[in-house]
């Protein structure tokens, strides 16, 4: 099975953004990978949707959005109707995991999980 490329949006020139998405859409990458975050779940800001929406026109690859963010669910319908290819949620920001991942595919995204490092990988086993 070929390894998925998803290049993290979060190392661009955030000067030049349009130019650094251009660089992507250009390469052999699968995807592009875009980090939120909101300051609570992590304790770093990065993109909101501001970003997503201005990029969404020019980005030609599927997007893979990692939400780090303490209410992932409440965003499900966004990112759908901004046509996100695949999103992410961490275990530990996902009380209802089965649900969360169901409500994702549901909407038409793949779904994944995404766990903190001190969460072994073996919480995973339901899902």
């Amino acid at each position: 099975m070929k390894p998925i490329i998803s290049p993290s949006l979060l190392s661009a020139d955030f000067l030049h953004l349009a130019d650094d998405i251009e660089m992507i859409n250009r390469s052999d990458a699968d995807w592009l990978h875009i980090d939120i975050m909101d300051g609570v779940f992590v304790p770093n800001l990065s993109f909101g949707f501001p970003i997503l929406e201005a990029i969404r026109p020019i980005c030609k690859k599927p997007l893979d959005v990692h939400l780090m963010i303490v209410e992932p669910m409440k965003f499900v319908d966004r990112l759908a109707e901004l046509g996100v290819h695949m999103m992410n949620v961490h275990y530990e920001a996902s009380p209802h995991l089965h649900r969360s991942l169901a409500a994702i595919r549901k909407a038409g995204m793949k779904s994944g999980v995404t766990l903190n490092p001190h969460t072994p990988v073996e919480a995973l086993t339901d899902v």
